[in-house]
């Protein structure tokens, strides 16, 4: 049966969630032949079945779109491949399930089945109560389900899982209303695949992943060096570290951003040194219940320490399970069992997180999980090696020059070059599909996949659209794009040169100046100019009126930008966002966000590959603080265009309008004196508009459409708010 390698991506629709349904592009659905709403078997760490809808057709090509509890019945994290096949689905006969005690004791077994209908589902899934309402056929019974579930169970009843525990016959099932449906007592043991000649006191391990040699592990080979000494030390010589005065015992954290590839290191060194490995999807059995969470995380340490060999129990994504601030009491039973298993003689524990601030301090205690490594983004160099050992085995084009792509994707990991050459070997063979001869991945395929891959630092934030602007497409601001490629570009692209002279790069500027006079336009042309992952928000958006919310928003902000790094963050209206403080009335939280905000700039954590970039028309209401050397360090003034600047905006407004001979912008320019870039750009508009309601089949615009136009396009820059600025930038002139 075909199949198709797609990437994991959390959808952002509400409507979606926990409903038992993942959406496709329509043209991996054309290419499986499958039509909306059809049953597909997904396979990850392990199998699962859903139903498959539609997703926008602008949407990318090469993501499965799915939800928390698809991604908790695959086993693996967002970024992953998954593979994307038809299924057969069978009408149950009967339905075990499992799932809380007062879902037991309060759903019955009627509107337990009333919930599943119109679900597909194998043994082993977790299924939400949430009925699944999406379907043509399915809307009908969705407001009695509601309404009994709120009844039974009360508001948390969308919260609910539970766990099918038994299906007649195996396999893909669908309820029906013949279908019988029960509550058992106790979980599904987890299905495990059929391994030949395996040793009969060691379970057959359940998750699969390719194997990946360390020679393929492209700027992670000196970590994974180094841990392979720890385990050999550990394994191959306990007597010499016991007569040195150590434990023979290892626990080890691989921290890093989401996708760089720690889990991948692990297996690659273990099998390296010919340990086994018993792995652990932490964020899986956190979204378990807790005892039935304590009994799967116990049943990996048991089969970890039953084998008499070398083992290494991993651990991924540990902040889920044990998490630093209100730690639940799984966390405590976790913490025992990892204590056990680290005191067992030839067996290490190795946990991950791509949060490590976000773990439990007791973890990091000594003799439990006492050392560190730390995998770093890859720079241009390393991804372009990367690049080469994911299309190894691809034929491509001879105009493929893996530099200039890798050049194009900054802060992408290793996930994320997979999902780049996916989408792109996906566009090669749709092209391909009529004439498969000969196919290969071209250039163009790889561009276009650019397009629509992001990197997984970058999926919750807004990205700012260049529009492949740049810089030398904003005319006139000779002396502001000089300023901005010197603070911004240059720290980026020439680090080098910073450390030669033994100087530290600017940390921030401030981009100031009157409204509609082009900040944002210069940011754009500026991100595309570098290339650069550009992280936007708007002032007011980390405003939050509960306590600590604003300062934790500021710090996982900064956190996003570390990981997309090279990063530029744009804090746009920024008088809003960091106010003098004890001037607001806002209980303090205007106060707390610009404290968070000076403690990133310029505190102990350091901003490599970052740079701030701060816009505003009102500088003096900015916190003094923010501005000084360290922090907002360069002020930019932005001044409203003359006459050369808003004739060079009326010809780039006017570049797709067509302009009758009478028309001279150079003397326009010059009589629209207070008129500010965006002035100009809806001068032109409105004469268009203007020359359409005259005749809808103009075709030209002409001085007198102009002129009307300039009886409702007024201009908007405020002369005394003009003068303020000009001595705000002499008083401020670097």
């Amino acid at each position: 049966m075909a199949s198709i390698s797609l990437t994991a991506r959390v959808s952002t629709s509400a409507r979606d969630t926990r409903r038992g349904v993942v959406r496709l592009h329509p043209e991996v659905l054309d290419a499986l032949d499958l039509r909306p709403w059809s049953a597909v078997r997904l396979t990850g760490a392990r199998e699962t079945v859903a139903l498959a809808a539609a997703a926008e057709r602008t949407s990318p090509t090469g993501f499965l779109l799915l939800d928390d509890v698809a991604l908790l019945n695959l086993g693996v994290s967002e970024g992953s491949s998954v593979a994307v096949a038809a299924a057969q689905v069978e009408v149950a006969k009967r339905v075990g399930v499992t799932g809380s005690r007062m879902a037991r004791a309060t759903v019955s077994t009627d509107t337990l089945r009333l919930a599943l209908t119109g679900k597909v589902f194998s043994r082993g899934d977790a299924v939400s109560l949430l009925p699944q309402d999406l379907s043509p056929a399915s809307s009908s019974r969705a407001g009695e389900v509601r309404r009994q579930m709120s009844a039974a169970i009360g508001l948390t009843w969308t919260n609910e899982l539970i766990t099918i525990a038994a299906t007649e016959p195996g396999g893909a099932v669908a309820v029906q209303p013949s279908t019988v449906v029960e509550w058992q007592d106790s979980a599904p043991a987890p299905e495990t695949p059929p391994a030949p000649a395996a040793p009969a006191s060691v379970a057959p391990a359940v998750e699969q992943h390719p194997e990946v040699p360390v020679a393929d592990l492209v700027g992670s080979r000196d970590t994974a060096r180094r841990l392979t000494e720890w385990l050999r030390l550990a394994f191959d010589q306990p007597d010499l570290l016991r007569r040195l005065g150590a434990e023979p015992r290892l626990g080890a954290l691989i921290s890093g951003p989401p996708g760089v590839g720690k889990a991948t290191l692990v297996r690659a060194v273990c099998a390296e040194v010919g340990a086994e490995l018993v792995e652990v999807a932490a964020p899986s059995l956190a979204a378990l219940e807790a005892r039935t969470a304590a009994s799967r995380l116990q049943q990996a340490v048991d089969r970890a320490t039953a084998s008499s060999g070398n083992r290494v129990l991993l651990i991924t994504d540990v902040e889920a399970l044990l998490p630093e601030s209100d730690p639940p009491p799984l966390a405590t039973v976790a913490l025992d069992a990892i204590r056990d298993a680290v005191g067992q003689e030839r067996l290490a524990v190795v946990v991950t997180s791509a949060n490590p601030q976000s773990v439990d301090p007791r973890l990091r205690e000594p003799g439990l999980v006492d050392r560190e490594l730390t995998l770093g983004l890859p720079d241009d160099t390393t991804r372009a090696d990367l690049l080469g050992v994911l299309l190894r085995g691809a034929p491509l084009d001879d105009d493929v020059r893996l530099a200039e792509i890798a050049e194009r994707t900054p802060g992408f990991v290793v996930a994320d070059l997979l999902a780049l050459c996916r989408e792109a070997a996906l566009g090669a063979a749709l092209r391909h599909h009529d004439d498969p001869t000969d196919p290969r991945i071209r250039r163009q395929d790889l561009l276009d996949a650019l397009s629509s891959v992001r990197p997984i630092s970058m999926s919750t934030s807004d990205n700012l659209q260049t529009g492949g602007l740049s810089l030398d497409d904003v005319g006139d601001m000779t002396e502001v794009k000089q300023a901005l490629t010197e603070t911004v570009l240059w720290p980026l692209q020439y680090p080098d040169s910073f450390t030669r002279l033994g100087v530290d790069p600017p940390r921030g500027v401030l981009l100031y100046g009157p409204p509609g006079c082009g900040k944002t336009y210069l940011v754009r042309a500026l991100a595309g100019s570098g290339r650069l992952n550009v992280l936007t928000v708007k002032g007011a958006e980390l405003m939050d009126k509960w306590v600590g919310e604003s300062e934790r928003a500021v710090r996982e902000l900064f956190l996003r930008a570390r990981g997309a790094a090279p990063a530029l963050v744009f804090l746009d209206e920024v008088d809003a966002l960091a106010p003098r403080r004890g001037q607001s009335s806002d209980s303090g939280v205007a106060d707390r966000v610009v404290a968070a905000l000076l403690t990133e700039l310029d505190g102990v954590e350091p901003m490599r590959d970052v740079v701030v970039l701060a816009a505003t028309n009102r500088p003096e209401l900015i916190d003094p603080a923010l501005l000084r050397p360290g922090r907002l360090e360069r002020l930019v003034y932005v001044p409203p265009p003359d006459a050369e600047a808003r004739r060079a905006i009326l010809e780039a407004a006017a570049q797709n309008t067509p302009l009758a001979d009478d028309v001279d912008l150079a003397v326009l320019a010059g009589s629209l004196d207070g008129f500010s870039a965006a002035d100009c750009t809806a001068l032109v508009r409105e004469a268009a508009l203007t020359a359409m309601r005259e005749s809808l089949t103009a075709a030209e615009v002409t001085a007198d459409h102009l002129a009307t136009a300039r009886k409702s396009v007024r201009p908007s820059l405020d002369p005394a708010q003009l003068e303020t600025l000009a001595a705000y930038a002499e008083n401020h002139r670097p």
